[in-house]
């Protein structure tokens, strides 16, 4: 993938501004480290970091083409899976093309059809196009939010980036975070609301949506959103359909002109994705597939099983190399280093993340970096299909609240009661869950189990899945890696989306019509193995390490932390391993007791290293 970013000032000669471009463009080095590209003209300012996949000879960003007297550059980030049908349409209106890159075929898209082009990708995306003659940026994120794009709006322009520490290297930009900003930290996070930069000024695009910037301002609308309707067909007909995208999907997402891979854990997803990869492989002559699986040292002696980890992965993971004979590396990480790099994580994802779980990606990305440049991943399936607890378990199905975290006064126990009392943290992610609830599309008489699946769905598909896609991809863009999620594919996530939750719970089982979908292509014990997440170490030394680190923290009377946390109440957790409050997950399935110092750990790097005011 690459980076962008971009400065529109109406009153500023942006022409002397170049120092500052490079600056926002050079924080992104990691996600494009093939080259870097600038385009200035008086009032606009355009960046791009660039990592070559398709055509790496050409395709050099920003780039520019005219049309007429018209003028129109780009810079872009992202992949067009379409990009072959796209090309011969708009050779057949009479353009001419002069790279193989999908770059050059989304800018002649946009010159055709301007921002109705949105609606004819498919694909990962986030660009901007400056159109001369107009004086007017224009803004898309693609409909799943797999690519990130930030923005602020100021009295006299916009500024606008990959990420937010590129709009930080702008001076227009303070690392100010106000009581909303840390309540999104402190409550809703590692998650985070839609829209919401947590910095004040900084704002996300939304996924589906696209911006339009001139002189009248920002005008910005959603070109693509989830419509409910009734499925008309039957389930032997939603299998075959079901099957029938995915083989497509992932065909299409093997494109690369540099060496690809495919993520193995020995899990239904990943599993079907390595196996649809390696039947394409074969057909086409293009030798053995790569696979790469992360597990941790000594976590065959420590591993525990779960409710929501029943089972670990490393024979699985086995069990399908042996079967679709793969290359396959097994990277294992060791839990001084899983400690020693949250840091670096939180930095990389420019916010606290998903501790351990954010720190372990980034060191299997690492690794995989050193033999791949593009990989295929399996997120996604479980909101798609409903794999998780909370789609099962009638205690979290009937929560008033997100169902990744039950129990939101359980985070009031950490913190210093002042906090509290002033970001009134229970009445903000109530105030969240129920503005999420006013957006599910109804579907008009659904029953009323089916109609909460369907905002069980929902709100997993638009409050939990981009926590998971922008996790993966700060991970591996730190390692300039381009991770592919066929389960994202929109035409995949509309017509599951409109499958009635009886059929997607096939066998009464989680993913059960996936499970059906994918009969035949993967060995029955792997198709009906039950799910087990992202794994964790399970080693009890890396309790001690955060632990630790955490006591260095509240030791520092420098530290920021200090003031935002109980600090008695962390001290005694740091003794009582066996408190109701130390075992039981806080967010997601597996953040419970070491998470905890993690999570505090990240936030205090976050705090440091982005010299953050609270204001």
């Amino acid at each position: 993938m690459c980076g962008i970013a971009g400065w529109i000032d109406w009153e500023r000669n942006l022409a002397e501004e170049q120092h500052t471009l490079s600056a926002m463009v050079k924080t992104m080095e990691a996600r494009g480290p093939d080259a870097s590209g600038t385009y200035i003209r008086n009032h606009v300012a355009l960046g791009h970091r660039r990592l070559s996949v398709v055509d790496p000879e050409n395709g050099a960003q920003p780039m520019t083409r005219k049309r007429g007297k018209r003028t129109f550059t780009i810079t872009y980030n992202g992949e067009l899976y379409n990009t072959p049908e796209l090309r011969q349409e708009l050779e057949s209106r009479g353009y001419l093309f002069t790279t193989n890159c999908d770059t050059e075929v989304l800018l002649t898209a946009y010159m055709e059809w301007g921002p109705a082009c949105t609606e004819k990708l498919n694909g990962i995306f986030a660009f901007g196009v400056w159109d001369e003659e107009n004086q007017e940026l224009f803004l898309a994120r693609d409909r799943i939010g797999v690519k990130p794009l930030f923005y602020s709006v100021r009295r006299s322009g916009l500024l606008f980036g990959s990420e937010i520490k590129a709009l930080l290297a702008n001076p227009l930009i303070k690392p100010e975070v106000d009581a909303e900003g840390l309540a999104e930290i402190l409550f809703i996070g590692p998650a985070r609301t839609p829209g919401h930069g947590v910095f004040k000024g900084i704002r996300e695009l939304k996924p589906g949506h696209c911006l339009a910037y001139n002189h009248a301002g920002a005008k910005i609308r959603a070109y693509w959103s989830l419509q409910s309707h009734d499925h008309e067909e039957d389930f032997d007909s939603t299998v075959r359909t079901v099957r029938e995208l995915l083989a497509d999907t992932v065909k299409r997402q093997l494109v690369a002109d540099v060496p690809v891979c495919t993520l193995l854990s020995g899990g239904l997803d990943s599993s079907a994705l390595t196996a649809l990869a390696a039947d394409h492989y074969k057909a086409a002559g293009l030798g053995r597939l790569h696979t790469y699986s992360v597990d941790y040292l000594d976590n065959d002696k420590y591993f525990k099983a779960s409710s929501f980890q029943p089972n670990a992965d490393a024979p699985w993971v086995l069990r399908m190399v042996e079967e679709l004979g793969t290359v396959h590396h097994n990277i294992l990480l060791d839990t001084p280093e899983l400690a020693g790099s949250l840091p670096r994580a939180a930095i990389a994802r420019d916010l606290p993340g998903m501790a351990d779980v954010d720190t372990s990606l980034y060191l299997f990305c690492r690794e995989i970096k050193k033999g791949a440049t593009v990989a295929l991943s399996g997120e996604c399936a479980d909101e798609v299909f409903g794999g998780y607890p909370w789609f099962r378990r009638e205690d979290m199905i009937s929560a008033d609240t997100f169902p990744w975290s039950m129990k939101p006064e359980i985070r009031l126990e950490w913190l210093s009661p002042s906090v509290t009392a002033n970001l009134k943290p229970l009445q903000y992610v109530a105030e969240r869950y129920h503005e999420a609830l006013q957006e599910v599309p109804r579907l008009p008489g659904e029953d009323s189990y089916a109609a909460r699946m369907r905002e069980i769905f929902y709100l997993s598909l638009t409050r939990w899945m981009p926590t998971l896609l922008d996790r993966k991809d700060r991970m591996s863009m730190a390692f300039g890696l381009e991770v592919r999620v066929p389960f994202c594919d929109h035409r995949i996530v509309e017509y599951v989306w409109n499958v009635p939750w009886e059929m997607k719970n096939y066998k009464d089982r989680e993913k059960g019509l996936l499970r059906q979908a994918l009969t035949g292509l993967l060995p029955e014990d792997i198709l009906w193995r039950k799910k087990s997440p992202y794994p964790k170490t399970h080693n009890p030394s890396y309790l001690q390490a955060v632990r630790n680190r955490v006591r260095e923290i509240l030791d520092t009377p420098s530290s920021d932390l200090r003031y935002l946390v109980n600090e008695q109440k962390i001290r005694q957790m740091m003794e009582e391993e066996g408190d109701v409050v130390f075992n039981t997950p806080w967010f997601g399935q597996l953040m419970a007791g070491p998470q905890i110092f993690a999570y505090l750990i990240q936030i205090d790097a976050w705090l440091r290293e982005y010299k953050v005011n609270l204001v």
